[in-house]
């Protein structure tokens, strides 16, 4: 009986989150990002409102499956005017495309994560994308019953490449701001009921 007993519950760990559809936890996660600012410091912000699926395989995950939204208006730089300028037509245009998207598609494994390449949709203008993942992690259940688990993303993208070109010259040479934008994910993801 004991063996029997030992030999469903392993069973049962095991099966834990081999495969099925998570979403985010709004309140613990959010993109964090940063870009070069007058080319001798670097301005970090956040963007929240993760929404979207990711369906884990957790047999095989490069079978696995991402869809996430952004939600561009949540945009905070710690700077009200810089927010506000962020938003308009110059940047994000956030009236016309108050959300970022991004689809995976194609998942391979990368060292002990994984390599995430998708279509990365901003203002309106869609580009293949790299995501470099760490994780996701084994499931775990929370104080209130709710099976969690996370992962953290990087990438750097060319904001001129999703017609973000707004910029200014210095004086001394150089512009206000850089090309390049570090992209950070933390993600807090929930079983999906």
């Amino acid at each position: 009986m004991v063996r029997i007993f030992v030999a469903a519950a392993s069973l049962l760990i095991s099966n834990i989150g081999l495969a099925g559809a998570w979403v985010f936890d709004d309140a613990h996660s959010a993109a964090d990002f940063s870009i070069r600012h007058m080319m001798v410091s670097n301005v970090k912000g956040q963007i929240g409102g993760l929404k979207g699926t990711i369906d884990i395989d957790d047999k095989d995950l490069t079978k696995s499956k991402v869809d996430v939204s952004l939600d561009v208006t949540t945009i905070d730089t710690r700077n009200g005017k810089r927010d506000e300028h962020l938003k308009s037509p110059d940047f994000f245009d956030v009236q016309k495309f108050p959300q970022m998207h991004f689809v995976g598609k194609k998942i391979e494994k990368a060292g002990k994560g994984l390599k995430v390449t998708g279509d990365l949709t901003m203002k309106g203008v869609t580009k293949s994308t790299v995501l470099m993942v760490d994780g996701p992690t084994s499931p775990v259940k929370d104080p209130w019953g709710k099976m969690k688990r996370g992962f953290t993303a990087q990438a750097t993208i060319n904001r001129k490449d999703f017609g973000l070109t707004w910029n200014k010259a210095l004086d001394g040479g150089g512009v206000v701001l850089g090309d390049d934008v570090k992209v950070a994910i933390e993600a807090e993801l929930e079983e999906k009921k």
